[in-house]
């Protein structure tokens, strides 16, 4: 069984690191002070509710530019949309390389900003989106243009999704939506948000919701507020619908098969959570071992302690298990279909999220005070790589799905009935 990475991809990471060193580096060096310690005050704008500010959004676009015109960005889209068709095997190599590197703006995972792309809303436009829509939407969504939010989550009803309150109505030819939405990430600068409500059919049932692409400039869409998070700025916007109406020509999907469109969107990033937080474990481990390489403790090296190498040692033979599980899993997606292997996908996705956190808590424990200080990088870290284990679905929404392949039961099913 050969399961080394094909050369095209490798030669593709290391055109990525050249493209990374010339060109995005510098716009790091340029502005120091949205990458080193102050970097959480410097992208937050606190006067607008703790979202991200102009700035550092404007910085971001800059680096998504450069790397659609060097023909980075778009290759893991289809080539409908200009892309490269990556599989999901070079996606996950290249999204733990790039976590490898250590946080920076080639991949910025807190805004799921990276130089290569991750839009899952775009193949949920390409493949279940109208023609006008795709006019209307995709090109620019793709090219930066515009953004796109997604709203799924309610204050009410997180993982368990086929309970949402919120509810579409006919009027003639329009939908009349009201209720409302929590952790709707990007509405701040989104010009569409994909609104989940229920159209029809019984709560707890997966049929019966539908997918409305919704103006955020529409009359009855508001923003009370946003969501000040562990890791800062936020834009995670609480948004109530009052009577929000739409076209029929706003549905995404089929009507009552508004989940197909979420499932997409979750496969999508789930393996490349997995992925991104492997990365970022693989980073900490290697720092901690260079550290301790190098400090001096009680007359000798802090490495000779055994008490210290068990702590890297444990880390490391739990990343090389999570990777190994992490390519064959991305593999059978390719060779299977994105849904073949989901139990797959929620065992690397649960294990490879809590081992970001674990690896960058003990790099902090290693470097000590220093490594507790933002002047380096592991509670930032720490910060972003705790999110991963509540978004796209929480451990316990894992380990349910993991079930669901042992047992055959349906998420929507007691697993007793």
């Amino acid at each position: 069984m050969d399961i080394s990475l094909p050369e095209d991809v490798t030669a593709f990471i290391a055109a990525l690191d050249r493209f990374i060193d010339i060109q995005i580096k510098p716009i790091e060096e340029k502005h120091p002070e949205y990458f080193d310690h102050r970097r959480e005050f410097t992208r937050t704008d606190l006067e607008r509710g703790g979202i991200p500010s102009a700035r550092w959004r404007e910085i971001m676009q800059e680096a998504r530019v450069l790397a659609d015109k060097a023909g980075f960005y778009r290759y893991p889209l289809p080539a409908a949309l200009g892309g490269g068709d990556g599989t999901n095997v070079a996606m996950a190599a290249i999204r733990e390389h790039l976590a490898h590197r250590g946080p920076g703006l080639h991949a910025e995972l807190s805004h799921e900003a990276s130089v290569v792309a991750n839009l899952p809303l775009a193949l949920v436009l390409h493949e279940y989106g109208t023609d006008e829509q795709k006019e209307t939407y995709l090109e620019r969504l793709v090219s930066g243009a515009m953004e796109m939010a997604f709203g799924l989550t309610e204050p009410n009803h997180g993982s368990d999704a086929t309970w949402l309150e919120t509810r579409a109505v006919r009027d003639g030819t329009d939908w009349v939506i009201s209720g409302a939405k929590r952790w709707n990430s990007v509405v701040d600068v989104a010009e569409v948000d994909l609104v989940f409500a229920r159209t029809g059919g019984e709560d707890g049932k997966a049929s019966g919701i539908t997918a409305f692409l919704v103006p955020t400039s529409a009359p009855g869409f508001e923003v009370p507020f946003y969501w000040w998070t562990f890791n800062m700025p936020t834009d995670h916007a609480e948004v109530r619908l009052n009577d929000v109406r739409v076209p029929g020509s706003a549905v995404v999907g089929e009507v009552g098969r508004g989940l197909d469109c979420a499932q997409l969107f979750v496969h999508e990033n789930r393996i490349r959570q997995a992925a991104s937080s492997l990365g970022a474990a693989q980073f900490c481990v290697d720092q901690s071992v260079r550290y301790t390489d190098e400090r001096r403790l009680f007359g000798g090296r802090m490495r000779d302690y055994q008490g210290i190498q068990w702590q890297l040692v444990e880390l490391q033979t739990e990343a090389e298990l999570v990777r190994n599980t992490l390519y064959k899993t991305a593999w059978e997606m390719d060779v299977r279909g994105r849904t073949a292997v989901s139990d797959k996908v929620a065992m690397v996705n649960v294990r490879g999220n809590r081992l970001a956190c674990d690896a960058a808590d003990r790099a902090m424990q290693i470097h000590g005070g220093v490594g507790y200080s933002r002047h380096y990088p592991f509670e930032h870290i720490y910060r972003h790589h705790r999110r991963y284990r509540i978004t796209e679905g929480s451990d316990e929404l894992q380990y349910r799905r993991i079930a669901a392949a042992m047992w055959d039961f349906r998420s929507n099913r007691r697993p007793d009935a």
